[in-house]
């Protein structure tokens, strides 16, 4: 018995000598092209251990070798609470160390810092895709800039963009008493928690803007309580009882937001009514608050929306959406405007996604009673694509399109919907971000 534990013990320590070895020799890497040992902690170009230590298992398929872009992915893991870049090979780049879990969405800076949401220490409102934490974060993991919002009566949520002037918008659920939520119309007999956004000046952490969707309700249920109407023919109002069965006060669950610089435009998908709205950034926060002012002269009333003229009770144009994730807006060369591609996690029920890439109006029109849904530009679907949460799709240079499946991974598609490549791995992936190899934000980690 004692000799075995010797043995035992001289084989610990040579193991012990060899891992240490390998881990201060510099030169120990996995070449750049090796897809067949994903599971390897080491990072071929970082040089730096740590930040690589959990792998990535991923297996690839080139189906079409020649039309992939080859370029670098952002992967947001939510399952795992990983925020790591990878090659078109599954290799493992680089990793973020995150002190938090992920609240959803996190990406990748032109000065290599990420803007993330993350996680609450102690989070009171604790619906999927709680946040509560805003953070910059440098490559180290060390923190630039920490903004904590979470309290029992509001919460940070899903995603998070940075505006061009350096502030930050996130989405918020805040708690709506269920008094205030009668008074308001409601049928339902509980709290609730509705949508709103908030505008952060990082250099002061201050509230600079804010809208919040229960200054824009409609209802037809009560005509003693506020805001009584006809939904119909109020298109720019949210019918604040559109989903009824909603049993655990989350009635909106907005999951994504994008930001048209252009136009002063923020874009809000609003999963659980299956639409996108479209809201007047260039009012001030009192005028958010109200129906007049902004360059929409229309306060903080809805700008325009689509998805489901259902939610607002509208007979005309067809319903597109069945959950929707990542409205991501994206230039286009031929018109010079901005299109929108969007995820439809299931497809008219069927347990299919379908990716859209959506033209909007000349103008922005809400009409009552009128088809208000933009057109169709480019779709695509697959019997093996689904997902029923998360998910999303971004352009790529050369016209393909990459997909996040969130219960899969990522497919690459051709703008004539050839699948060119895949990349299974276990995981839920909220999004992927493409990254060109030669990117500021690349560049900036410092690689190679």
């Amino acid at each position: 018995m004692k000799r075995i534990r010797i043995t035992s013990l001289i084989m610990f320590i040579f193991m012990a000598f060899v891992i240490l070895s390998c881990k201060n020799d510099d030169s120990f890497a996995v070449e750049p092209e090796t897809i067949e040992d994903p599971d390897s902690s080491d990072d071929s170009n970082s040089g730096d251990d740590e930040d690589t230590a959990a792998g990535f298992d991923g297996s690839t398929d080139f189906i079409n070798p020649d039309l992939v872009f080859d370029s670098y992915i952002l992967v947001n893991d939510a399952g795992n609470n990983r925020a790591f870049l990878i090659d078109k090979n599954a290799n493992l780049l680089f990793e973020w160390p995150l002190g938090n879990n992920i609240g959803n969405d996190v990406y990748l800076l032109p000065d290599n810092r990420l803007l993330a949401i993350l996680e609450a220490d102690t989070p009171l409102i604790t619906y999927g895709g709680k946040g509560g934490k805003i953070q910059f974060i440098n490559r180290d993991g060390s923190i630039d800039w920490n903004f904590e919002y979470s309290t029992e009566d509001y919460i940070t949520h899903h995603d998070v963009e940075l505006l061009p002037n350096g502030n930050v918008i996130a989405l918020v659920w805040e708690r709506m008493p269920v008094q205030k939520a009668i008074e308001n119309g409601s049928v339902h007999n509980r709290d609730l928690y509705t949508e709103a956004i908030i505008e952060i000046d990082p250099r002061t952490d201050q509230i600079v803007w804010e809208w919040h969707s229960w200054d824009h309700l409609v209802q037809d249920y009560d005509d003693t309580r506020e805001n009584f109407g006809i939904i119909s023919d109020n298109p720019q109002l949210i019918n604040f009882n559109y989903t009824q069965q909603q049993e655990d006060g989350d009635i909106m669950h907005s999951n994504g937001i994008a930001y048209d610089e252009v136009n002063d435009l923020i874009f809000m998908s609003v999963n659980f009514f299956h639409e996108v709205w479209v809201i007047d950034h260039s009012s001030n926060t009192s005028e958010a608050a109200s129906s007049a002012g902004g360059n929409y002269q229309k306060g903080g009333d809805l700008v325009y929306r689509f998805g489901n003229p259902s939610a607002y009770n509208n007979s005309m144009g067809d319903r597109l959406f069945f959950n929707n994730h990542f409205p991501n807006l994206i230039d286009t060369e031929v018109s010079g405007k901005k299109n929108m591609l969007i995820f439809v996690n299931n497809m008219n029920n069927t347990e299919q996604s379908v990716v859209y890439e959506l033209q909007f109006p000349n103008t922005f029109e809400l009409l009552p009673n009128m088809n208000n849904e933009p057109e169709i530009v480019w779709s695509f679907t697959d019997p093996e694509l689904y997902s029923p949460k998360v998910s999303g799709a971004v352009t790529l240079p050369n016209g393909n399109r990459l997909i996040t499946e969130g219960d899969f991974g990522f497919w690459e598609v051709t703008e004539g919907g050839e699948v060119v490549w895949k990349l299974r791995s276990e995981g839920f992936y909220w999004r992927g971000y493409h990254y060109n190899k030669d990117a500021p934000e690349i560049q900036a980690l410092g690689l190679e």
